[in-house]
């Protein structure tokens, strides 16, 4: 790895609330932003794009805030030359952008709607020709409602879908994009789409779920392979996940951190670079599935060799375990198990703590430490593995000054302070080639509709006029320096 170097001063180990500056990142470390297809494209309805799952569960009473959608949301889809020459503005080395796969394919098979191709062609186009990496998503969420309505993620057909529009990807785009990515967060689509239900299609089906988990699992595994037949060009191949960074409370702590671990972490992780599922998490699980959805040779294609593993970081967590009570229990209110998570197979509750603040407006806290634990523990277990942050970021409650301005000074210090973790952990052995903020613009933050603003470019969801704020001008001297301001 590129040696990185840390400034002359007195305080050779940095400062103990990670609010250092001065820290020299490495040359070519990439220094990106990031955006999703449903999140900031709008045009939901426009050149042959058919409905996904976000249309339709957005659109569902109660399931998003305000009944907000991501109809028009940032109107990216026309306003793409603008958003490239505002990346070109910030000085960003990579744009890490999602494809929806509706656009591509309406129905998720079958004919390819040539309008779709051709807008992110267009993009990546723009993106080259303005200096900027592309950095390609296949999936962030946006399923085609058709093969959900044939079963979703829980059904394999999903998995032989997405294998052929990888094929059909690879082959449009893969003479061009830098970095391929499979999947955003499984964890998200899996849990909370069909376990959870907070997120579409809004299902709670812990059976299912964990079918979710194997066939998303599958997919990527199947997709890089696809990918790599198909890019004529020199693509890195990635995935990204969001880790869980556990804390433990109580006599339980290391058995409730180990059940986490295993269904919130592991469980993707181990497939995708190990080739096998974890023993444990088969046994925790064994009264909910026998996982029989696992077939001979699954885990072989699932191992693909990767460039890069994508991080997505945010937060820490504090779990306990409460002894004695059935998911049944609480899921009917038992006494001091409130906010308690039965996962998959438990007949133990795990409960997500209330953590010390201070936090970002999303309610999570904030913990840079966190963030260099996590990039050292995934350089131990995986050490010949090269990392990338592929999101950080917070949601603040912005204000525009009288001057028309938008500082933001906590969103800053959230990110200098993150920058400097990641710059020790680099510093410590961790392999990270680059870091993209999340994100480029405020946006659709799904059920939370447009309450929650994390861009470092603000939008005005009435007129759609981006402004970039204090945190967008901090990380633009960051990017084109390489040097972390104060």
């Amino acid at each position: 790895m590129t040696s990185v170097t840390s400034p002359a001063s007195p305080a050779v180990h940095g400062s103990p609330d990670y609010r250092d500056a001065g820290l020299v990142f490495p040359p070519g470390f990439t220094f990106g932003s990031a955006t999703a297809s449903y999140q900031v494209e709008g045009a939901f309805d426009e050149d042959g794009r058919g409905p996904s799952i976000w249309d339709t569960f957005s659109k569902t009473p109660g399931k998003v805030w305000n009944g907000d959608t991501g109809d028009v949301a940032c109107d990216h889809y026309h306003r793409v030359d603008d958003d490239l020459d505002l990346m070109r503005e910030l000085g960003l080395g990579a744009y890490r952008f999602s494809i929806a796969w509706p656009r591509i394919m309406p129905t998720g098979t079958g004919a390819v709607n040539q309008a779709g191709i051709d807008f992110y062609s267009r993009l990546v186009d723009g993106l080259l020709e303005r200096g900027i990496r592309p950095v390609a998503t296949l999936y962030h969420w946006d399923l085609p409602q058709a093969l959900e309505d044939a079963g979703g993620w829980p059904a394999r057909a999903t998995t032989d879908a997405f294998e052929r529009y990888a094929e059909v990807m690879g082959a449009a785009l893969g003479d061009r994009v830098h970095t391929w990515t499979t999947l955003n967060e499984p964890w998200c689509s899996a849990y909370l789409g069909y376990g959870q239900g907070g997120h579409a299609p809004g299902r709670h089906e812990p059976a299912a779920a964990l079918a979710a988990v194997h066939h998303l699992n599958l997919a990527h595994g199947r997709a890089v392979q696809a990918l790599r037949a198909t890019s004529t060009g020199d693509p890195d191949y990635s995935v990204t996940l969001n880790f869980h960074v556990l804390r433990g409370l109580g006599d339980g702590a290391a058995e409730a951190m180990r059940r986490i671990d295993g269904l919130a972490n592991r469980v993707f992780t181990h497939p995708m670079l190990k080739g096998e599922y974890p023993a444990d998490v088969l046994a925790d699980t064994a009264s909910v599935t026998d996982w029989s959805f696992v077939r001979d040779g699954d885990l072989d294609a699932i191992n693909q060799p990767l460039d890069v593993l994508g991080v997505n970081y945010y937060s820490t967590a504090t779990v306990r375990l409460w002894d004695g009570v059935s998911p049944k229990q609480m899921n009917d209110g038992h006494k001091g198990a409130a906010g308690g998570t039965a996962w998959p197979g438990s007949d133990r509750v795990v409960e997500f703590v209330e953590q010390p603040g201070p936090y970002t407006e999303m309610g999570w806290n904030i913990a840079p430490e966190g963030l260099e634990e996590l990039l050292l523990a995934l350089t131990e277990e995986f050490p010949d593995q090269p990392l990338m942050v592929t999101e950080n970021g917070a949601a603040f409650a912005d204000v525009v000054a009288e001057d028309g301005s938008v500082p933001d000074p906590e969103r800053l210090d959230y990110l200098r302070r993150h920058f400097t973790a990641a710059h020790r952990a680099m510093v410590r052995g961790a392999d990270l080639r680059g870091y993209f903020v999340w994100s480029l613009l405020d946006n659709f933050e799904w059920g939370y509709g447009y309450a929650k603003r994390f861009g470092i470019v603000r939008v005005d969801f009435d007129t759609l006029e981006r402004t970039v704020k204090d945190s967008g001008r901090w990380y633009s001297r960051l990017a084109r320096t390489g040097v972390l301001p104060g």
